[in-house]
């Protein structure tokens, strides 16, 4: 894959910021994929899940067992390529998302391939993270032993009144959802590097196409403080060649906006919710943070005493 492009852009593109395809709601978890444009391309942008999963799953898989789940929620499952991995792994996972139109991806592979008992039991859900427990979902009894958020899906969720009370609200839930010891494994781009004019890695631990992808990158500051980063993606067709010219038909086009969580400001979010004495370890790209240099991701792992 050619290293995607990506440049700083000012905030204001014809004059309006637009941060969400037309439709979306502005409140609650918005769906950035209701257009179903990000939906339909998302399974080429990850790449194959082999491909995708091989470092990915050892290290997750590894993280977990290290706390000795069985019983994950896994409250960004998109189109269930995380859930999948882990279902194939022997946990027994629940699998909710805000998007619909993702989730018909999972449905579809669960319909595919229902005569495999893991995958014919396996409970997928629309869920908000907002309002987590009204999701038509069974929760154990002490709670699930673990909930992932992963591949910087967190982050989707706006600051909708300018101090962070619905990340607060969304971190509670999870907390709620989680048994005693149970664990919060979720991540974040390093946005500390993006805001200082770095750009967002397309090719990591989490996306691994094959295919050409270009993305630029838009920071949105309010009041002096980081409130938006928007990617416009541009996923080229499977034959592209480089330097060849593109029926502008072909190109996979879409736009997500996120919030930018920098590194000690979301440490904070979490304390506020599991406490200043919770184990938490901070991996960068799932190594050791003391040995990182310019991570794509932060990882976090929190603990519920």
């Amino acid at each position: 894959m050619t290293e995607p492009t990506a440049t700083n852009i000012s905030a204001r593109i014809d004059g309006v910021f637009r941060t969400r395809t037309p439709g979306v709601a502005a409140r609650g978890v918005p769906d950035q994929y209701a257009d179903g444009k990000a939906a339909r391309v998302w399974k080429k942008y990850v790449g194959q899940q082999k491909k995708r999963t091989q470092y990915y799953k050892e290290q997750l898989v590894n993280l977990l067992k290290e706390f000795k789940c069985e019983t994950v929620l896994d409250v960004a499952a998109g189109t269930g390529v995380d859930s999948i991995m882990l279902l194939e792994e022997g946990f027994k996972v629940t699998s909710v998302d805000a998007s619909d139109k993702m989730l018909k991806q999972a449905l579809k592979f669960r319909w595919e391939n229902r005569k495999q008992d893991i995958f014919d039991k396996w409970v997928i859900e629309e869920g908000n993270w907002l309002s987590l427990r009204e999701a038509a979902i069974d929760i154990p009894n002490d709670g699930f032993d673990a909930i992932i958020c992963m591949g910087n899906s967190f982050a989707h969720l706006p600051d909708f009144d300018g101090d962070q009370s619905s990340h607060s609200l969304a971190i509670q839930n999870f907390y709620d959802c989680l048994k005693p010891g149970g664990v919060l494994v979720i991540d974040h781009r390093n946005y500390d590097h993006i805001c200082a004019g770095g750009k967002a890695p397309m090719k990591n631990i989490y996306y691994q196409s094959d295919s050409k992808v270009d993305i630029k990158t838009s920071v949105l500051m309010v009041d002096g403080s980081y409130h938006m980063v928007t990617l416009d993606y541009t996923v080229f067709p499977d034959n592209y060649v480089e330097g060849q010219e593109t029926d502008d038909k072909s190109l996979s086009k879409f736009r997500l906006s996120y919030y930018p969580h920098l590194l000690k400001k979301f440490n904070k979010l979490l304390q506020k919710t599991f406490g200043e004495e919770a184990f938490h370890k901070i991996l960068a790209d799932f190594e050791p943070l003391e040995n990182s240099g310019n991570p794509a991701y932060y990882v976090h792992v929190v603990q519920k005493k």
